[in-house]
């Protein structure tokens, strides 16, 4: 057998030449002081500490979603709104007022436009009023145009990779779920993302369907690169060509070829909970299931695990923050964050899902109870007694120690 090693021979001759090649360009280089520096102006652009934006225009989608557009402040430093990646989203910081109270919170939100619109200077995010939500009521009645509003830079992991997935992308989504698959329809469509999607999207309410007419539109307009199929589970369905129920494996199978597309699921709690065992039915390699983090447990006494005789307790938590050290009462069905946000501390967060490990504290004695789904520590973490806030809740009384605002 003949071995060709010439190849091999010349890349190591050229390494016997890479440090006097070095030098040689070190004494040629000039003696100006180098004033800008390029690559970090770049990562600052794609990765500011704070987006500082203002609202310049309101959409009403649907009887209760709006879509806000925002822009640079430029009262501001920020001249530029972070690219992204289409799935991503942004962690809000606002004030929230609630009588002569007001509280500093966090709140993610995908982003419901599309990367190449961020290169035009603007993001979208489109918010479903909540009853009883905190921030939603609080923007619904106060976000006005010109309101100004503070963000992190994109955040998450929720976006196609090429790489990793396959080229066909079938969405699973529901309610106000829809908004990061909007970021991706728009990219596939205008040829920016090299993908086809077909989207399933669960609604409760005919009058509620998000984004029905711009979907519709890019589906016949573009229909090898999307498809939409809309499922709705309330009791009467006049929609010409919606299927009634809900977004099962044989209506999946149906529509879309399983084994050779990626999942990515997006939308509430209680649909993440009857997805489980339908995309179980599937046997798809993990790999090849995205699922977008919900957010703070609504109905955590609903989790398997969680000791209902402690629902009704209220717990004393000792918080160490920086220099300040005080008590905060805490409902045991409540994450450790809220309770801390009530009390007006203000802790660093972001995805409040217990994955991005922004709020990341120190459990110095005490109990609570972390969702299996939502429990993002590393396992140094649980040996060490580090835990996230925004995915805890407190089942005793707890002694922590929590990072100021970064």
């Amino acid at each position: 057998m003949r071995i060709n090693i010439k190849g091999n021979i010349r890349d190591i001759l050229k390494f016997t030449k890479l440090i006097p090649e070095r030098i040689e360009r070190i004494q040629n280089a000039s003696s100006d002081k180098i004033t800008s520096d390029p690559i970090n102006e770049l990562a600052f652009k794609l990765h500011p500490d704070t987006q500082h934006l203002m609202i310049s225009d309101i959409f009403n989608e649907t009887k209760s979603t709006k879509t806000f557009k925002l822009v640079p402040d430029l009262d501001s430093n920020t001249r530029h709104v972070a690219y992204f990646r289409a799935g991503q989203y942004l962690s809000l910081k606002v004030d929230v007022i609630k009588g002569k109270d007001t509280y500093r919170i966090t709140r993610p939100y995908s982003i419901s436009s599309s990367p190449f619109e961020a290169l035009k200077g603007f993001y979208e995010i489109t918010i479903k009023k909540t009853e009883g939500g905190f921030l939603s009521e609080f923007a619904w009645q106060n976000w006005k145009v010109g309101t100004k509003i503070e963000a992190s830079d994109p955040q998450g992991f929720f976006y196609y990779d090429p790489i990793r997935d396959k080229p066909s992308i079938i969405g699973l989504g529901g309610g106000s779920g829809i908004t990061p698959f909007r970021s991706m329809a728009r990219e596939i469509t205008s040829g920016k993302m090299n993908a086809n999607l077909t989207l399933f999207y669960g609604s409760s309410d005919e009058e509620d369907i998000i984004f029905f007419e711009e979907f519709s539109a890019l589906a016949k307009n573009y229909p090898e690169k999307l498809k939409i199929i809309n499922v709705l589970s309330c009791e009467i369905v006049t929609l010409a060509g919606c299927l009634e129920g809900f977004i099962t494996a044989d209506i999946i199978q149906t529509y879309a070829d399983v084994n050779e597309s990626s999942i990515f699921i997006c939308g509430p709690q209680a649909m993440y909970n009857f997805l489980k065992t339908e995309i179980d039915s599937l046997n798809l390699p993990t790999k090849r299931i995205r699922q977008e983090m919900f957010g703070e447990i609504k109905n955590i006494t609903q989790c398997e695990g969680f000791p209902l005789d402690k629902a009704e307790n209220i717990y004393t938590i000792k918080v160490k923050m920086g220099k300040q050290y005080l008590e905060v009462p805490a409902n045991a069905t409540e994450t450790v964050l809220v309770a801390l946000e009530r009390a007006k501390l203000a802790p660093p967060s972001r995805c409040r899902s217990g994955e991005c490990g922004w709020c990341r504290s120190r459990l110095i004695s005490g109990d609570i109870f972390i969702s299996p789904e939502s429990d993002g520590r590393r396992i140094a973490d649980k040996k060490f007694g580090y835990f996230h806030p925004c995915s805890s809740y407190p089942i005793s009384n707890l002694e922590i120690e929590v990072p100021t605002e970064f």
